[in-house]
């Protein structure tokens, strides 16, 4: 709940501390880019030969280009006076009552500037963000206005350029046209002829029709003479003659049809997929195959213009030769044929040229009108960033993955058995009971003996002796109960009938207080009138005799190394009874390097089985069975065994390891006893802490 709460706050802070962000667009609505030139008549473009997709795309760079931003940029610094800002807006305001920086309009600096084609129409979306609404909105409808004008420029420009070559070429034309003019009548004034054009032979006839032929060669020349140095020193596009070309803008809208398609499957996967890779081919043969195709078209108006060469300069000699033909008859008349004709090419050439420049300046300011603001940038009301709501639904997500990762951290860094329950959940077998922590009952101890409270049997507490004793010491504690809590639970274990006779006590490691739980559990059996036998099987590290405070130098070894027959010791040999009525003890004598032999010999069940006549209940300490075989060897000839676990040290995974092994073996698990439980460690068994009676 702490983490919800903390990430809920965090992203609220983080949308106080973010910075305001207001959004503002305007529309811009284009109509078809061939208008212009299907009204003029130029011959540049036909309905339908120009790409849609491909010209808004196109627009869209232009409005994203940095130079329109600059003209925008300048445009709004000369029409906000200097030291005049924009209003920031109540958000801002705040903002700054919390001495939080907010940048001011003026910087005119956008966060965000967008453009894009609006569902595949006509419709182009300028978008503009920045922490000012105002100064968005002003950005916004600037960087349309900005955009019309450029648009309007760049075609006067383009229709200027065109201009002025023609201009050029009709001064040089012109220029012509008066010689020819004044050297026919030079001509005709010298020679003192006067042609009336009818002329009687067939020599005269076909001078004629090659002079006609000429003119039109060399005007076709001339046409395409034009054409080519245009195609050589411009765009192959910007031909008029390429306008015609349906395949060009087949090619160009197919590559904008794929690199559309590519800039969707980038979204969804990564450049090397073989989707994205594919596409990437198919836009890499188009664009091959229009490169081919304009150097084909570039390649066919330099053939055209060399053949053109060609034609004139056959005709011109085929004209020459003519005219040598026709000197000795009629070679005053002819000549003045000639020139005539040259008047009327160059004449007939001009005209063309001029009405060629009529139409490029009347298209041009046809054309210019195909743009218009269709909405206008209003100013936002509300920022749109920061997101309260989606912060702090982000932060209460996070600190919902931080309390996850705080709990799956905890279970695989702390794999120990903490608390109660925990062991029933991962063995799968009951929990006999949970004894809490000697620390905590120490501390129980000091306390009554500071209030100079007795024990149950009315002897003061002696704080220094050996742990294993506190249900006979401190009869009414909390601890003797866990114990006896402990015994109720084993009584209705195995088969839910009887109480087993021989239990075996172990523990998958050491130190997790199995002797303890051994000594304490015969005191409570004892309790309740049975006749009870602590049978010390820890060779190795023996520690019953130390709490009961029973010499060791006889007990279970020189019972199993002796050969007379076990029937034949009195009770009084084969146990020590001890302070507590109904105890006994089985110490578990001097220690010997052969432990294996003894453990696995028959007179180790023999012996078993003496006991079980003898005493009502025999509980076998046992050492750590991950460790050493000898609680395996043990617990075949047990009722049960019970599995000792140390809070906040017996692992879980040692704990299942210690079970498997008993189950593999086929010895019965009656449970576990959670041993060494700190009852502070669990605000909810809080009320142990309280307990007394």
């Amino acid at each position: 709940m702490t983490m919800l709460v903390v990430g809920t706050l965090v992203g609220c802070a983080i949308s106080v501390l973010q910075t305001p962000v207001y959004e503002a667009k305007t529309y811009l609505e284009f109509e078809s880019p061939n208008r212009g030139d299907a009204a003029a008549g130029i011959g540049g473009r036909e309905a339908g030969g120009f790409a849609p997709e491909s010209f808004l795309q196109t627009q869209v760079k232009v409005l994203q280009s940095k130079s329109l931003s600059k003209r925008v940029k300048q445009r709004l610094r000369a029409e906000t006076p200097s030291g005049d800002r924009f209003d920031p807006g109540k958000l801002a305001r705040i903002r700054a009552i919390l001495g939080l920086k907010t940048p001011k309009g003026k910087d005119l600096a956008p966060d965000i500037l967008q453009a894009r084609v609006v569902d595949n129409s006509g419709i182009v979306e300028i978008l503009c963000q920045a922490p000012d609404p105002q100064f968005a909105a002003a950005f916004a409808n600037a960087m349309a206005s900005e955009y019309i004008e450029f648009s309007l420029e760049s075609l006067w420009d383009s229709s200027h350029r065109t201009s002025d070559w023609m201009n050029k070429q009709l001064a040089h034309l012109k220029k012509n046209l008066e010689e020819s003019e004044n050297q026919l009548q030079s001509y005709g004034q010298v020679s003192g002829l006067v042609y009336t054009g009818a002329q009687e032979t067939i020599e005269t006839d076909t001078l004629k029709q090659l002079q006609q032929e000429l003119s039109v060669a060399k005007a076709e020349r001339i046409a395409k003479q034009s054409l080519s140095e245009v195609a050589g020193s411009a765009q192959v596009d910007s031909i008029p003659q390429v306008g015609d070309e349906g395949r060009l803008s087949d090619y160009q809208r197919k590559i904008a049809e794929l690199r559309q398609e590519q800039a969707e499957l980038l979204s969804l996967y990564t450049p090397s997929h073989y989707k994205v890779l594919k596409v990437q081919a198919q836009i890499a043969a188009l664009e091959k195959t229009l490169g081919n195709e304009r150097k084909s078209i570039r390649d066919r108006i330099d053939n055209d213009y060399q053949g053109a060469r060609r034609r004139e300069r056959l005709l011109a000699e085929e004209y020459s030769s003519q005219m040598q033909r026709l000197r000795s008859t009629d070679r005053k008349s002819i000549y003045y044929d000639v020139l005539k004709h040259e008047v009327d090419t160059d004449r007939a050439i001009y005209d063309q040229l001029l009405q060629k420049s009529k139409q490029v300046e009347l298209g041009s300011g046809v054309q210019a009108g195909n743009v218009r603001v269709l909405d206008a940038a209003e100013v936002p009301a509300r920022p749109v960033k920061p997101n309260l709501a989606q912060n702090a639904s982000l932060g209460l997500f996070f600190g919902l993955v931080g309390a996850f990762g705080l709990v799956i951290g905890r279970e695989f860094i702390d794999r120990s058995v903490r608390a109660p329950g925990e062991a029933p959940f991962h063995l799968q077998v009951p929990e006999l009971g949970v004894i809490p922590s000697q620390k905590y009952f120490l501390q129980q101890v000091d306390r009554r003996a500071e209030n100079g409270n007795g024990n149950g049997n009315g002897n003061s507490h002696e704080v220094d002796r050996p742990f294993g004793l506190e249900t006979w010491q401190d009869h009414p504690s909390l601890l003797a109960e866990s114990f006896r809590g402990a015994l109720a639970s084993l009584m209705v274990a195995g088969d839910g009938a009887t109480m087993p006779r021989v239990i075996m006590v172990t523990s998958a490691g050491k130190g997790e207080g199995k002797s303890s739980i051994v000594s304490n559990l015969g005191i409570a059996l004892a309790e309740i009138n049975q006749r009870v036998l602590l049978l010390d099987a820890d060779m190795r590290k023996p520690h019953l005799h130390d709490i009961f405070n029973i010499s060791n130098s006889w007990g279970l070894s020189d019972l199993l190394r002796e050969k007379s027959p076990l029937d034949n010791y009195p009770v009084e040999a084969l146990a020590r009874k001890t302070d507590i009525d109904g105890l006994y003890l089985l110490p578990s004598g001097p220690g010997t390097v052969s432990i294996a032999n003894l453990l696995y010999s028959r007179r180790l069940f023999e012996l078993l089985q003496r006991l079980r006549k003898e005493f009502d209940v025999v509980v076998i300490d046992t050492p750590p069975m991950l460790y050493i075989t000898d609680a395996r060897v043990l617990g075949r000839l047990a009722d049960g065994a019970i599995l000792v676990i140390r809070a906040s040290k017996t692992t879980r995974d040692a704990a299942r390891a210690a079970k498997q092994r008993l189950v593999d073996d086929g010895i019965p698990v009656l449970g576990t006893i959670l041993n060494e439980w700190d009852l502070r460690a669990k605000p909810r068994y809080g009320y142990y802490t309280s307990y007394a009676y």
